[in-house]
C-alpha cells in the first residue's frame, strides 16, 4: 500500500465520522501519514454525513478525495452521490441491510454487508453497524492491523461512552468473521 484515499459516507447518527476517524488514527498508530476530513449537514442526526480519510506510505499532498480507492457507504443516497467518482478497480462496501440493489459499475468490486443486520441481531445496538463496516473493511483489505484498529478504538471512544467499547469491538469482530465466513463460500 502506498496511499489508499477513503470515502464514508451515511446519515448523520450513523457513525461515520467516527468510522472514519478510527481508520485515519488506526493508520497513524502504524507510522502512516494520515489525513481525516469531515463533513456534514446542519442537522446532524438524520442529515447527511461523510468523511475522507487517506493513509499513505509518504507524505499526501492534499487531503481532498475526489476519487476515492474505497468507498463505505451506509445508505442509499451516499450510494449514489458517491459511487461514480470510485476510481476504476476500487473497493465499494455497502450496507446491504439498507441497500438493496447497488446497480455497482463493472470496474469496482462491490462488497455487501449486511452491517446494519448484523448489528441488531447481537446484543449491541444498530448504531454499532459502522463498527462491523470497519471489521469488514480491516478484513477484506488490510488497511490497518486488528491491533492498531483496537486501539485506536479504545483511545477515540470518549469517557462518556466506554460502555460501548466491548459491543463495538464485538461489532468488529463480527464485520471480520462476515467476509472470512462470506469469502470461504466462494473458494
Amino acid at each position: 500500500m502506498s496511499e489508499q484515499r477513503i470515502i464514508v459516507a451515511g446519515f448523520g447518527g450513523q457513525g461515520i465520522l467516527f468510522l472514519g476517524k478510527l481508520i485515519a488514527y488506526g493508520g497513524m498508530m502504524e507510522g502512516k501519514e494520515v489525513t481525516w476530513f469531515p463533513s456534514y449537514g446542519a442537522e446532524m442526526r438524520g442529515g447527511t454525513a461523510n468523511c475522507t480519510a487517506i493513509i499513505s506510505d509518504e507524505m499526501i499532498g492534499s487531503p481532498v478525495v475526489m476519487n476515492p480507492d474505497i468507498l463505505i457507504v451506509m445508505n442509499e443516497a451516499s450510494l449514489k452521490r458517491f459511487q461514480p467518482r470510485i476510481k476504476p478497480g476500487g473497493l465499494l462496501f455497502f450496507d446491504s441491510s439498507l441497500i438493496h440493489s447497488p446497480g455497482t459499475r463493472l470496474d469496482v468490486r462491490a462488497i455487501g454487508v449486511p452491517a446494519s443486520e448484523i448489528a441488531a441481531s447481537s446484543a449491541t445496538e444498530v448504531k454499532s453497524a459502522n463498527m462491523v463496516m470497519f471489521g469488514a473493511l480491516l478484513a477484506t483489505t488490510g488497511i490497518i492491523k486488528e491491533e492498531s484498529a483496537a486501539k485506536a478504538l479504545a483511545q477515540l471512544t470518549p469517557q462518556k461512552r466506554k460502555k460501548t467499547l466491548e459491543g463495538n469491538r464485538t461489532a468488529i469482530t463480527k464485520g471480520i468473521q462476515y467476509i472470512a465466513h462470506t469469502e470461504s463460500k466462494h473458494s
